[in-house]
């Protein structure tokens, strides 16, 4: 394959029957697939809701997924990339990130209201910037596309798909059973214009005998006229990055890691406090990385007891995380673990609970919350959001990392660490994945298996890097040894298959709407980057009862 037989602006759009079937990581697997094969391709999700988040070297927060899919594509991460992000915040509101810039908080019936049509010429303009630039765009969808309640205002799934005529994969997850049915159904809810452009299903996570599969497969061809163009296999270990927080309860949670003997005699055991609204929890990805650490994710302070490093991880309700901290009893255990000089670090809205104290008229509108004290810092919310790319140097190693936060830090005292500050053993800093950088971060576990007393030696060679790029590569390989590449290829460069045939029933029509209610909404100017383009709602302002509470997961 070569990128000079590549027709421009060819692509395919990665759809799934449910959320977390596994359209990021089947998107990521493409991409690698395909610049394996000397294509130049690129990412993009016209729309995004997710709390880990990452910042592009133009300073521009985008999904970390997205970030994550161009890394696989071995292209910079830009703001193209992703269009609109979407940010929870509780209450059943969002901050929207438009270009890479917050514009402002929307409840979900505000967004579905009008806004997010008028976001679909940026979208559009996003998506062709790329296709002038790159032989192939990979577009990830969001929930499932046949979100019949949201279609009218779709901009992420069949929205983007009629835009630019792509080809739509539709992924499902056997794992969860029921994936006949899904594909069927999915593809039944759509009108016949977004029918012509489904070409086929691709099987996630399957166990077993694919012979024992085939029959379904041929069944489901005579069903639907579409074929499967793949079934992946269930794979352990990939610790690639999340898209939303973790759906599950988080008790007993572990995050997956190598698995390989601990360098010394003893074992690092951490603990995640795991807050609400918790974003960048991949913080801890590269500490899990490391031979001989576990790490948790904990909701009661008998599980601290034997931690040996607990982590307050990044919010993006600071106040409510501190208020959640204190309800369960956290809150105690971590001012005695401090009194007892036991390691704590808190990262971006953790390292702002950890000080004296939090002034918040922009997120919260809390107004002054006494935070826990173990840190000299005082946290003032500023309305413009920090998005930085800072480096730096700490225990006497080079450190990079990413800055995305509005509180702003007033640090009084101790010894400086980063951005932030350390007192004995409580460390706090702002800075998102600065344990990525491997000799900081074996410095760091290094402090800390001394001070908690271990016989654990960091391994002398890890390279969290490198991991990443292994992970990446076994993603390139499932599609290339488990998908029929040669036909992905025949979709990517002319589009779906002629004569697809019509699923019934299709469709339904809304109230008040014509027959195809998947109408592809006029392409309008870009709207200006300013709260003003943005209705700004207070969250503790929107009724309860109003929204149902699954309205954002669609997004």
């Amino acid at each position: 394959m070569s990128s000079g037989n590549t027709k421009r602006g060819g692509g395919l759009l990665v759809a799934g029957t449910t959320s977390d079937a596994g359209k990021s990581v089947v998107t990521a697997g493409i991409c690698r697939w395909l610049v394996r094969q000397g294509v130049k391709v690129a990412p993009f999700k016209a729309q995004n809701m997710s709390l880990n988040s990452f910042v592009t070297r133009e300073g521009a927060e985008i999904g970390r997924a997205q970030a994550m899919q161009a890394q696989a594509a071995r292209v910079e991460p830009s703001a193209l990339m992703n269009p609109v992000l979407l940010k929870p915040g509780g209450d059943r509101s969002s901050q929207v990130v438009l270009m890479g810039k917050p514009v402002g908080e929307m409840s979900a019936r505000g967004y579905h209201g009008g806004r997010q049509e008028s976001l679909f010429g940026t979208v559009v303009d996003c998506l062709e910037q790329l296709r002038g630039t790159y032989d192939a765009v990979i577009c990830e969808g969001a929930g499932s596309p046949a979100e019949i309640n949201l279609r009218r205002t779709d901009i992420v799934n069949m929205g983007v798909a009629r835009a630019a005529r792509f080809p739509v994969l539709v992924v499902g997850d056997i794992d969860r059973g029921g994936v006949f049915a899904s594909f069927f159904g999915t593809t039944a809810l759509l009108s016949p214009e977004d029918q012509e452009l489904v070409a086929g299903y691709l099987v996630n996570k399957f166990r077993g005998d694919v012979s024992l599969l085939e029959p379904g497969l041929d069944m489901l061809l005579g069903l639907t006229g579409r074929r499967t163009y793949g079934v992946l296999p269930f794979t352990h270990g990939l610790g690639i990055d999340e898209e939303d927080g973790l759906r599950v309860s988080l008790r007993g949670t572990v995050r997956e890691s190598v698995v390989a003997p601990s360098h010394g005699e003893d074992v690092l055991r951490i603990a995640v406090c795991a807050v609400p609204l918790m974003s960048n929890f991949t913080d801890v990805d590269a500490l899990a990385a490391e031979p001989g650490v576990i790490v948790r994710f904990v909701d009661r302070p008998q599980e601290l007891a034997d931690a040996d490093l607990v982590v307050v991880p990044g919010t993006r309700g600071t106040v409510k995380a501190l208020e959640w901290l204190r309800a369960r009893g956290l809150a105690d255990a971590l001012v005695r673990r401090a009194a007892e000089g036991r390691p704590v670090l808190g990262i971006c809205g953790g390292f702002q609970v950890l000080g004296e104290r939090i002034e918040d008229e922009v997120e919260s509108r809390a107004g002054v919350v006494e935070g826990l004290g173990l840190l000299p810092v005082r946290i003032r919310f500023a309305r413009e959001k920090m998005l930085a790319r800072p480096v730096g140097t700490a225990l006497g190693e080079p450190v990079e990392g990413y800055e995305i936060h509005h509180g702003v830090a007033d640090v009084q005292g101790g010894e400086p660490f980063l951005d932030g500050c350390r007192v004995g053993q409580v460390w706090g800093t702002h800075w998102h994945g600065s344990l990525e950088s491997d000799a900081f971060r074996r410095a760091f576990l290094t402090e800390i298996a001394r001070a908690s007393g271990r016989r654990f030696t960091v391994a002398p060679d890890t390279s969290f890097a490198a991991l990443r790029e292994e992970q990446l590569d076994l993603l390139g390989d499932l599609i290339e040894e488990h998908a029929d590449t040669d036909a992905l290829w025949r979709l990517i460069e002319e589009g779906a298959p002629e004569g697809l045939p019509f699923v019934g029933p299709g469709a339904p029509v809304l109230p008040g709407a014509g027959a195809d209610v998947g109408a592809v909404p006029a392409p309008v100017p870009a709207p200006v980057l300013s709260t003003d383009v943005y209705d700004t709602v207070p969250s503790d302002t929107i009724p309860s009862d109003s929204i149902p509470d699954t309205s954002l997961e669609a997004l």
